[in-house]
């Protein structure tokens, strides 16, 4: 029988209410002691601990650094990586032609962007070829590259021709030719300049150039102040980008396929494509709706080449005249339903152009409409790993200052705060004015700790994590050029970056880049390790860049004293010298590592 009290509820039995205190006291014990497992285990994940890769000394140097804020301090391991195999001189780590039968062959997706696994990342420095030397120094490399450098005859045996370039001794020679332009890039580049004003007066300033060759178009338009960049994948045209930066052009590897290229909405003034054989009919028109999102309102798309001038010029396409009717007019209706029109033709070269007229984007809400609209399930800038869809890329209707000709003209447009500032968190045309202000001070203090930035030492430059590309734009009067890399894990603030007239592109560091080795005599990061050491181990990101880097190039890193100084003890197993220096305003917590990378050769025979 149960006990009730004076309210007729049921009593606990007094041992059971006994036993109710130690369980209580147990569930804080127990809490207590989970607490404190949490703070082992938190404190044991800001350490890093670098594994040796290659063989260790009798002795290893195990340098324990303090961050000087009561944290735990690194535990960096000296360690000596080892050499790759001299086969891998050109190795692309996600371009590698080694996978691509792992791949789609469907639309040559093969050729995008496949990141090896973890487990089957290199640890290893990737080896120069055998006889390479220093770069020959801009502008005399524009026309001329060490052989050994770039030792591929591929391009040279099949496109002589067409005067790509010339080989003769010790060097590959660059005519300035091209499969559309065999009389030279100037003369093809006046006829284009004689269609588009705006390439004479600095309205057009940034351009894309889909499936570049060895450049020629883009290098030739740096002396016209437009600022290009040069796209192509690794595939039978062996080097074209490692062509073009040896030249020291911009470029990038990347293909349109299946993915966005890594860019932002409204990003380009122009684009380009000569004799690029990219069918932009086919796939729903996929290819040419992704030159639309990349290209400002008022920008230009010119394509010389099939089916332009098809009256003239089908008998060498190995076609038929009314093929080649059909496919023009196919693209003409494509681009139409587009928003775009027929700017100028003459010749081999037609030019249309991207509307900004809203009345003609609205037509797209008719369900009859040759394409559809966009919807806003995918950003417009949403553009790493990000499938292509057949629909229209809209541009963005509110923005007054997006169309081409609302834009200041170069230089102007430089230094003034574009108004897609403002779409950044925390941005305003105050925070750009003082981010310019500020790289142009510690640009200054730069020039003085290394000697070689501003001169022909240096001409191929990377900031690894820009903001606006302020550090970019305090350079540039110097005779170098600057890719600019925002973070697909930070703000998006690359499309301010091409509003000022400047390029770049989207990546994560936790990957490698889009490029080949040996590419780059600067590379620049700011607090890098900082914001994303919890995400990209260390010595990936270290070891991607002496990919990257030429030999006797430089890395400028700037960040905390707690990972500068583990910074320089894992440089030193990369060849690399590197010194401390103190920032302009002397910060205590905050240092500067300027580091060279060393010019060395395999101690292994090539099986090439």
């Amino acid at each position: 029988m149960k006990h009730k009290d004076k309210d007729g509820k049921p009593l606990t039995h007094p041992d059971k209410r006994s036993r109710k205190v130690p369980v209580a006291i147990l569930f804080l014990v127990l809490c207590g002691f989970s607490f404190y497992l949490g703070r082992i285990f938190c404190s044991e994940k800001e350490k890093f601990v670098v594994n040796d890769v290659g063989k260790k000394d009798e002795s290893p140097q195990e340098t324990e650094i303090s961050s000087g804020s009561g944290s735990s301090a690194l535990q960096i391991k000296a360690t000596s990586f080892p050499e790759c195999s001299p086969d891998s001189q050109d190795y692309t780590p996600c371009t590698d032609p080694k996978r691509w039968r792992r791949y789609d062959p469907h639309r040559l997706s093969f050729l995008e962007r496949h990141c090896p696994p973890m487990f089957e990342r290199q640890e290893c420095l990737v080896p120069p070829p055998d006889g390479y030397k220093l770069p020959i120094k801009w502008p005399k490399s524009r026309d001329e590259c060490w052989y050994r450098n770039v030792p591929y005859d591929w391009i040279n045996k099949q496109k002589s021709n067409q005067h790509w370039l010339k080989k003769e001794g010790e060097k590959f020679h660059f005519p300035g030719g091209g499969t559309m332009f065999p009389d030279g890039v100037g003369k093809y580049v006046d006829l284009m300049q004689s269609l588009i004003p705006g390439m004479k007066d600095g309205t057009i300033r940034t351009a894309i150039d889909t499936g570049c060759g060895v450049a020629s178009w883009g290098g030739d338009l740096l002396d016209r102040g437009i600022l290009t960049v040069s796209l192509a994948p690794r595939d039978n045209h062996e080097a074209q980008v490692q062509f073009a930066l040896e030249r020291g052009i911009p470029a990038i590897l990347g293909i349109i396929s299946t993915q966005r290229l890594p860019f932002p909405s409204s990003s380009f003034d122009m684009a380009h494509c000569s004799r690029c054989l990219i069918p932009w009919t086919e796939f729903g028109g996929l290819y040419l709706l992704e030159i639309n999102r990349i290209l400002r309102p008022g920008g230009f798309w010119v394509l010389s080449g099939p089916p332009v001038n098809y009256e003239h010029r089908w008998k060498g396409w190995n076609t038929t005249i009314e093929e080649q009717k059909s496919d023009y007019e196919k693209l003409q209706e494509l681009l139409t339903s587009m928003c775009f029109k027929l700017y100028k033709k003459k010749d081999d070269i037609a030019v249309w152009q991207k509307l900004a007229d809203s009345s003609c984007y609205k037509k797209l809400d008719d369900p009859d409409a040759y394409l559809p609209k966009c919807d806003d399930s995918t950003e417009p800038d949403s553009a790493w790993y990000t499938p292509l869809r057949a629909c229209v890329v809209v541009p963005n209707q509110k923005a007054k200052k997006l169309e081409l000709k609302s834009l200041p003209k170069w230089p102007q447009r430089l230094s003034t705060a574009p108004e897609r500032v403002s779409y950044v968190r925390g941005g305003s045309g105050g925070a750009f004015n003082h981010d310019s202000n500020k790289w142009k001070t510690r640009v200054k203090h730069y020039k003085k700790l290394l000697p070689a930035l501003g001169t022909d030492k240096i001409r191929n430059v990377m900031d690894m994590n820009t903001l606006y590309g302020g550090f970019a734009a305090a350079l540039n009067d110097d005779p170098l050029w600057v890719m600019n890399v925002v973070s697909t894990y930070s703000a998006n603030t690359l499309p301010v970056v091409y509003d000022r007239g400047l390029i770049g592109v989207y990546h994560d560091w936790c990957e490698p880049f889009s490029t080949y080795p040996r590419t780059y005599d600067l590379l620049h990061l700011d607090g890098h390790f900082t914001a994303e050491s919890h995400r990209c181990e260390m010595k990936y990101v270290l070891l991607e860049m002496d990919r990257v880097l030429r030999p006797n190039g430089y890395a400028l890193i700037r960040d905390s004293s707690y990972f500068v100084d583990a910074i320089s003890t894992l440089a030193k197993g990369m060849r690399w010298s590197c010194r401390k220096e103190d920032t302009e305003y002397s910060v205590e917590n905050e240092k500067i590592l300027i580091c060279q990378k060393k010019l060395w050769y395999s101690s292994k025979k090539s099986s090439r």
